[in-house]
């Protein structure tokens, strides 16, 4: 009876211990399900759509270097306890702290504008009315619920919203697909070096290597931190760090794995029936869901449209979020959506501001696509000098503590550096090609 009684008492903590995990399971996998966003849907769908499978392999290759430097992030936000922007303005120049926090509100914004108007356009397709006004309403609901949702509820929102990126995974099974031909592209791709190929490649990994991902997870491991009153930065806590560490790199793993693996059906979806159909120029997320309609049916049509509003309302809130969470940082303003709008009004001040200026940017008379692409350029500039601050800041001692960075994370930080700054060289390379 006593041996019964320690397996019952071992096995009780096991699944309690399992319990614990699965709440704590939150930054890494937010972060990587905001980062398939409506317009990051939109590049994927036209990466099938133009090019088929040929596209599947940049996927895998992107992963560990999406997961490298989103754990520096990670990493750089509980060691010090401190965001991407707070750290930079402590140890760096203003006028590079200004001009990366400036450029990332802009892109943000844009994004925002991109994101709300493809969620508005989706609820259109499905059940008709007035696009703009849906995008509006989306727009005004992700602003309410961050003001007036606590951090800890508020987080637990966005983790059920990662499950409206299982659409994407459930569409792939309403087609008909080779999978020898699959695993093909993926590790034989026939890889083609002209100006509409490396403009694409570039695309998929300014979209999944993001400069408002690195300021969204940094911080949110900061809000963690926080929430907790036993946590402290483990720079004052190193007896904190090993089950820290474990945390933050299974969560990322996680979170950067379904990340990828979304985006990856995506491309697979819209290859195996756009591209084989002859259609190979998408605009926009909505407009690929519009032509998965006859060639794909009813069921993935649903699923795909379904899928663009439940991710845009994942990941507005990231885009807005980040924005102000580096503009807080940056100005040293009290921060964090923990925090009651009166206590922190700076802070939710410019989540109303660029949320609210992204809604009227879809009523005004700009061309989206052109405001994208744009914004990825944007992105694309200011990734390069952000990831290499982060690596710099990952390997100071005065910063990390006794904490910097290992051999190994260091050389995956800094080839995740390396490969996005070969992607801007080549997109001006190919600028007016």
């Amino acid at each position: 009876m006593k041996n019964i009684n320690i397996e019952t008492s071992v096995q009780e903590s096991n699944e309690a211990a399992e319990t614990s995990w699965l709440k704590k399971l939150g930054p890494g996998l937010i972060t990587g399900a905001a980062d398939d966003d409506p317009s990051g849907i939109a590049t994927y769908s036209q990466a099938g759509a133009q090019f088929g499978m040929g596209m599947l392999w940049t996927l895998l290759f992107t992963y560990p270097l999406m997961v490298g430097i989103q754990i520096v992030s990670a990493r750089i936000g509980r060691v010090t306890g401190k965001g991407l922007a707070g750290n930079i303005r402590e140890y760096y120049p203003r006028w590079l702290l200004y001009g990366i926090v400036g450029l990332l509100l802009v892109a943000n914004t844009i994004n925002i504008a991109a994101d709300v108007s493809a969620m508005g356009e989706a609820l259109a397709l499905l059940i008709g009315g007035p696009s703009r006004l849906y995008a509006a309403a989306f727009g005004i609901l992700s602003l309410l619920l961050q003001i007036f949702i606590p951090y800890t509820r508020y987080v637990r929102i966005l983790k059920w919203l990662t499950l409206a990126l299982l659409a994407y995974v459930a569409t792939v099974f309403a087609v008909h697909i080779s999978w020898p031909a699959v695993a093909t592209s993926i590790f034989f791709p026939r890889l083609t070096w002209n100006s509409a190929a490396v403009t694409m490649i570039v695309a998929v990994f300014g979209t999944t290597i993001s400069p408002y991902l690195f300021f969204w997870q940094a911080s949110q491991e900061v809000e963690e931190l926080q929430a907790d009153p036993r946590a402290k930065p483990l720079k004052e806590a190193p007896d904190q760090a090993r089950a820290n560490f474990r945390r933050i790199k299974i969560d990322t793993y996680i979170g950067m794995g379904f990340s990828n693996l979304v985006a990856f059906f995506i491309i697979l979806t819209t290859a195996v029936t756009l591209h084989v159909h002859g259609i190979t120029s998408i605009d926009t997320s909505a407009q690929a869901a519009s032509a998965l309609r006859p060639l794909a049916g009813e069921f993935a049509f649903i699923l795909f449209s379904a899928g663009i509003i439940g991710t845009g309302l994942l990941a507005v809130p990231v885009l807005a979020g980040s924005a102000a969470y580096a503009t807080a940082g940056a100005l040293n303003w009290k921060k964090g959506l923990e925090h009651k709008p009166l206590v922190a009004k700076e802070f939710y001040g410019i989540i109303a501001f660029s949320t609210l200026a992204g809604v009227a940017l879809g009523f005004a008379p700009i061309d989206p696509i052109k405001a994208l692409y744009w914004s990825a350029v944007i992105n694309g500039v200011i990734s390069v000098p952000i990831m290499a601050v982060m690596m710099l800041m990952a390997t100071r001692a005065d910063i990390m503590g006794r904490f910097s960075v290992a051999r190994r994370l260091k050389l995956l930080g800094w080839m995740a550096t390396g490969a996005m700054a070969l992607a801007v060289f080549a997109m001006f390379a190919t600028f007016g090609k």
